[in-house]
């Protein structure tokens, strides 16, 4: 009996070390809802701004850099790269026409923000940093006012659907 006892002990020990990855993992995967509020804060500021502030978004760490995303901003007016944290090649080069691993064009989806005042979100499939194969990621895209900059982040997700993010991003 006191052998089943250390037995199962040890077993619990186990699984909970094995499991300790996982949950420290997913609390830092950023949310959709951390994506919004982080995305419409950054576009408030761009919109008070302008394009001078346009540097404060390209510092990696920053306070756009946050869990497993960042902020990055489009000029969809010129159909370029205004500012990415992650990717300082991209900046003013043009992203309009890029497709991803699909052919669908999802910075030119992320563009159509200009268009709601709620935001947009767009998917997209892309491969996850140091993956060859493409994977899911949803970016949510929210107009600076007064300016041609649309702010985005996004986070790969292979489950929430566009329709339940629209919904919440509209509340």
């Amino acid at each position: 009996m006191k052998l089943a006892k250390v037995f199962v002990v040890r077993l619990l020990t186990i699984c909970f070390v094995c499991a300790l990855p996982h949950f420290a993992v997913t609390q830092d995967k950023a949310t959709p809802q951390e994506l919004v509020s982080k995305v419409r804060e950054a576009a408030d500021i761009l919109a008070k701004s302008g394009e001078p502030g346009l540097a404060d978004f390209d510092k990696k760490p920053g306070p756009w850099v946050w869990k497993d995303s960042y902020v990055f901003v489009l000029d969809c007016t010129k159909g370029v790269m205004a500012a990415h944290p992650m990717k300082a090649e991209l900046i003013g080069k043009p992203v309009a026409s890029l497709k991803d691993v699909k052919g669908n064009p999802a910075f030119e989806l992320l563009c159509a923000a200009t268009q709601n005042p709620s935001g947009t979100w767009a998917e997209y499939w892309i491969p996850k940093p140091g993956e060859m194969e493409g994977s899911r990621k949803i970016s949510y895209g929210f107009l600076a006012a007064g300016t041609p900059y649309v702010v985005g982040a996004g986070i790969f997700d292979p489950d929430t659907t566009i329709v339940d993010l629209t919904k919440s991003a509209a509340k």
